[in-house]
């Protein structure tokens, strides 16, 4: 069955995990070659897992293509013992300018319904290891939404987010509405979506959907240092903080705190917490396993 046949197989069965679509991807991918995207290890020690989308002349639309050979490498590099960190990035011009219109403009709703159309998109967002976005030029519609599944987004100067979804008479969905609602606050999220008006990058720092903006020709270094930064501590004990952090957008106050509490007392299993605190304690810096 082709790589194709196999995701549109798991994309008909919504009830499936998409961690499942993850490991299917890495599996079906396995030595084949990259259409729409450059995938690569990045870093002094090459532990940054690196992607870059790769459609210029249609400004990095996420075709369904795209979109399964990203999911392919993420599982790749899930399962890489030497990477800490993902960075997704673009062009200069734009990180992604959407989903592809062409792909959707004759769809219908029981195509859409039925085979639980866009699902697969939650791929980049169910990966154990931290990704980081570094978006240059325009991040709209899908492009925001991508971003949004990372954990970090780092952006350029002339970064423009937006959800304009509204413009073609649908809604964001892939999480647009409710990733966006969580950053920003509500006000803003339901002007954005309403009018399909944009954002800078200091607008995005300062509403907290970006964490940092740097010069155009700065932010794909700097999302890789950080990368770096986070793959140098222990990979197993930074998958239960991203898991924790994540929570605090599903549960609860008290029921996060639970969590957070035996997901810390769980830390104290693991042989990195021990060289961790004996690394302070002698004055020297820890060397993880990741055991």
């Amino acid at each position: 069955m082709s790589l194709f046949c196999n995701a549109a197989a798991l994309l008909l069965k919504p009830t499936r995990a998409v961690p499942a679509m993850l490991s299917a991807a890495r599996r079906a991918g396995t030595g084949g070659q990259y259409d729409y995207i450059l995938v690569d290890k990045r870093g002094e020690k090459r532990n940054v897992g690196f992607i870059q989308l790769n459609r210029p002349r249609v400004l990095n639309a996420l075709c369904f293509g795209l979109m399964w050979e990203v999911a392919r490498a993420l599982g790749d590099f899930q399962v890489d013992g030497d990477v800490g960190a993902v960075v997704i990035t673009g062009g200069e011009r734009a990180f992604a300018a959407g989903a592809d219109i062409k792909e959707m403009q004759n769809r219908t709703f029981q195509e859409s319904y039925g085979g639980n159309f866009l699902a697969h998109w939650n791929a980049v967002s169910a990966v154990r290891k931290p990704v980081i976005a570094a978006v240059n030029g325009l991040a709209l519609g899908g492009g925001c939404e991508l971003a949004m599944m990372c954990d970090i987004i780092y952006a350029g100067e002339k970064a423009q987010f937006g959800q304009p979804e509204i413009l073609l008479g649908t809604i964001p969905g892939a999480g647009g509405t409710q990733r966006l609602t969580r950053a920003v606050g509500k006000s803003l999220a339901m002007e954005m979506v309403l009018t399909g008006d944009q954002i800078d990058a200091r607008q995005a720092e300062r509403s907290g959907l970006v964490s940092k903006v740097f010069p155009v020709d700065q932010v794909v270094a700097e999302a890789i240092k950080c990368g770096e930064k986070i793959a140098g501590n222990s990979k197993l004990v930074s998958a239960m903080a991203k898991e924790a952090v994540n929570a605090a957008y599903e549960l609860a106050l008290a029921e996060g705190n639970r969590l957070e509490r035996r997901m810390f007392h769980a830390t104290f299993a693991t042989e990195d917490c021990k060289e961790g605190m004996a690394a302070f304690v002698q004055k020297r810096k820890a060397v993880f396993q990741d055991k």
